[in-house]
């Protein structure tokens, strides 16, 4: 595993608990909107923080912190994930990943072996629109199979969208929700803009207003158990 980035407390990425945020290095999407260019590109990668001094400070928030989020970046990249997982989850704390859905090989060992409590991924667009929006060439069956395994696995999942008027339309978000029908969440993530992005010209882009996407999330909430803005 190579962390980049640590964020030591948290009260909004694990859902009704407190949480360590563990963001690891390298992502195979290179996708406009991304707010973390120093774990996606590596021309801007940011500097590894070792495992060793991970592990020491996760040891010292036992039983004052509930979970470990492991984010990034795109952490199935990491092949040794599994094992990762496995080490955090025996030191008693819960395990939320969050996965661009990329690896369904990997997710679909993680959920078998029980190393993980809450699953989160990222569907940037309606399959046939993927490319467009991750900027990568890959095989969309591998995302619609760990769209099945994830809402098959039993555990508490979400899906997101981050929602951007010039990438994603309505049209979209309904394709995207009728593909997760039956899902325990669906959120729509609005597009902010900042000086961070892994495009800078996308800086410029504007995201649905908070009515707009709230009146999408109500028609969408028909097909999954619950769909927010966030």
């Amino acid at each position: 595993m190579i962390i980049g980035g640590l964020v030591k407390f948290s009260l909004n990425d694990y859902p009704g608990k407190t949480s360590a945020v563990l963001f690891t290095r390298g992502c195979n999407f290179r996708c406009p909107y991304c707010h973390n260019p120093e774990l996606v590109l590596p021309k801007q990668y940011a500097s590894e923080i070792c495992l060793e001094k991970i592990f020491s400070f996760l040891k010292s928030r036992k039983e004052k912190l509930d979970a470990v989020v492991i984010t990034g970046g795109e952490p199935t990249w990491h092949t040794d994930l599994p094992k990762f997982l496995k080490e955090i989850k025996e030191m008693g704390f819960l395990v939320k990943l969050d996965t661009n859905g990329n690896n369904p090989e990997i997710l679909k060992s993680i959920i078998q072996e029980k190393n993980i409590d809450y699953i989160a991924m990222d569907i940037k667009a309606p399959f046939e629109k993927y490319t467009e929006v991750s900027r990568t060439l890959l095989d969309t069956k591998k995302i619609k199979k760990s769209i099945s395994l994830i809402i098959n696995s039993g555990l508490p999942h979400e899906f997101r969208t981050t929602v951007a008027k010039p990438l994603t339309t309505f049209d979209d978000l309904r394709k995207i929700a009728e593909r997760i029908k039956g899902a325990d969440n669906y959120f729509l993530q609005r597009f902010v803009a900042g000086p961070k992005l892994n495009d800078q010209s996308f800086s410029a882009e504007i995201s649905y207003s908070e009515n707009e996407l709230l009146a999408i999330a109500a028609e969408l909430s028909t097909l999954v158990k619950h769909c927010g803005v966030r």
